[in-house]
């Protein structure tokens, strides 16, 4: 028996999933595109809504389970679609090489509520190469006494990085806790140091 259809050439597949991520997105029936990069602290995933970038997640999340929670908080349309994220790659890349100090994209904070999103935005106000204690980012957000409320902010943070929750450290100086591990906190306080 003879195919009716030869099979298809990789770079084929790869053209028709661009076109479909392109079309999806200009009919506005994409709910989530998503990406990986690599970075100096580990692969990175990349997902963002017609609004924005909704998700940086590490590689210590188990990116397939980030997909399947973004999937249900978000909506089921979700597609690799690595050309729709292509701004937010460059732009980390340029952080990760010390050219850029402040993302300029748009973000969509729809998984954060509440206190929560208070805080983050407040994050997005500390400077390149600063940092913050967790008291203090209370006290910003109006509420000087929910310091415990500030570091389960900052470790649910859904855009670490671009929302820069490694810049909140402990009153006595000390990093604290880190959604991508204490090694990657330091890397990226380092990284701003150096700059």
């Amino acid at each position: 028996m003879t195919a009716l259809f030869p099979p298809a050439e990789p770079a084929d597949l790869e053209r028709l999933h661009a076109r479909l991520a392109d079309d999806a997105a200009r009919e506005g029936v994409l709910d989530v595109a998503y990406r990986t990069v690599d970075s100096p602290v580990g692969p990175l995933l990349l997902a963002a809504t017609p609004r924005g970038l909704v998700r940086v997640a590490f590689g210590v999340e188990d990116h397939d389970q980030v997909v399947a929670d973004l999937a249900q908080r978000v909506g089921p349309r979700i597609l690799h679609a690595p050309a729709l994220l292509d701004e937010a790659a460059r732009q980390l890349e340029e952080y990760f090489a010390r050219t850029r100090t402040r993302f300029e994209l748009d973000v969509d904070l729809a998984l954060s509520r509440g206190f929560r999103r208070a805080v983050l935005e407040h994050l997005r106000t500390i400077g390149y190469g600063h940092t913050e204690s967790y008291t203090e980012v209370a006290g910003h957000v109006g509420n000087p006494r929910a310091v415990r409320a500030v570091g389960s902010a900052c470790a649910t943070n859904p855009l670490p990085i671009v929302v820069p929750c490694h810049r909140v450290l402990r009153s006595d100086g000390g990093v604290g806790g880190y959604l991508g591990g204490l090694a990657a906190k330091e890397l990226l306080l380092g990284l701003e140091r150096a700059a």
